[in-house]
């Protein structure tokens, strides 16, 4: 595989950081108005905040976790070519299984624990009790194991992977071929969700988003043989930027005319309807436009503050304890009673600077350091 990846590049770690940082970003968001399933969530009555922050969890959804399926793909062949198969096996159970079973039996149910009782004293006993009925909770973690998945299933096709990566070159950027991308995207996702509609999990996964998940996974995989992720230019990404751009109010406009303000249902999250056709589209449209410009605009930006190296190797342990980092920083501002947009940015702010810190003081244990 002489053509294909052989390191980390820089440009693509400052993207990792970004999107972790939008991750608890997001999930703050929900916590204030915006729509989607989180452990804690605030009640007020301001409508434009709500409106607000849906249009960016609906934004943040386009692209964000897919972008991170991607990546994760974009790595995996050269993993296996340099671990061999019981190497990279042992590594993802290593690197995705020992932080999913953390979370799912420990802290999960610590942030479910520390919803339920507000953060007050009674959060131990109530965490001991949600241990001993055997609940479990794999929250954001959810990530891992789909990747798990994904992983096997390479391993068992890899081969079928790599031909199409070798056919797979600089001149198969086109915007022809990213409308096949969008198409097959759009088309998967709204046949997904007739089966499971978005917010409703299977085996804890929101199958309902995995048509970008899979298309983008498997992508990156063979996109990974000829290093296409550092090949896009400014001529493909800047028209779908444009269009990304113009997409994003859409969803808004159509809502409004469709008299969602006026109390009528405008639901996008699966059916037989026009409303959740129009989503599953909207969100490929938005999200390409996004990914692409963000692979070109980080790679030819300048050399960013040394901060971000730091920040760098932080991701995976922010990611994974962001979720109680979160609850218990909405609980601790509340008292505050801010507008909920200026709640809003002062959790999401303080959760990003505190789970990158405390994933960093984690990290300088050897056994954490091994895993994470």
């Amino acid at each position: 595989m002489s053509a294909s990846v052989t390191g980390r590049t820089d440009f693509l770690d400052r993207i990792r950081i970004m999107l972790t940082s939008l991750v608890i970003l997001h999930h703050t968001s929900i916590m204030y108005g915006g729509d989607g399933g989180w452990y804690l969530r605030f009640p007020h009555d301001d409508k434009l905040s709500k409106v607000l922050l849906t249009m960016l969890c609906a934004t943040d959804q386009s692209f964000f976790m897919g972008m991170f399926f991607l990546l994760a793909g974009y790595f995996t062949p050269v993993s296996l070519m340099r671990k061999g198969i019981s190497g990279f096996i042992r590594d993802r159970l290593i690197r995705l299984g020992i932080p999913l079973l953390i979370f799912t039996l420990l802290l999960g149910p610590f942030t479910i624990a520390l919803a339920d009782t507000r953060g007050s004293s009674e959060v131990w006993q109530r965490w001991g009790q949600l241990i001993a009925d055997g609940v479990i909770n794999p929250g954001p973690l959810w990530f891992a194991f789909a990747l798990l998945i994904f992983s096997a299933v390479y391993l068992l096709i890899h081969p079928v992977i790599r031909g199409i990566g070798k056919t797979c070159n600089e001149q198969s950027l086109t915007h022809r071929n990213l409308l096949a991308v969008i198409a097959a995207w759009g088309c998967g996702a709204f046949l997904l969700r007739l089966w499971v509609p978005t917010g409703q999990e299977i085996a804890y996964l929101q199958i309902g988003f995995f048509s970008s998940y899979i298309l983008l996974f498997f992508g990156g995989c063979a996109a990974a043989e000829h290093r296409l992720l550092e090949k896009i230019t400014p001529a493909l990404a800047r028209p779908w930027l444009f269009i990304s751009l113009l997409t994003i109010p859409t969803l808004m406009i159509y809502a409004v005319v469709s008299g969602a303000l006026r109390g009528v249902k405008f639901d996008v999250h699966g059916g037989w309807t026009l409303p959740a056709l129009f989503y599953a589209y909207w969100e490929a449209f938005v999200g390409t436009g996004i990914m692409l410009t963000l692979l070109w605009r980080t790679r030819v930006a300048k050399a960013p503050p040394a901060l971000w190296k730091v920040m760098a190797p932080q991701c995976l342990g922010a990611f994974i304890v962001h979720a109680p980092v979160v609850v218990a920083v909405g609980l601790c501002i509340q008292p505050l009673q801010l507008h909920p947009l200026a709640m809003f940015a002062l959790a999401g702010s303080a959760s990003v600077v505190i789970s990158f810190n405390l994933a960093a003081v984690l990290r300088r244990l050897p056994l954490v350091r091994k895993v994470i």
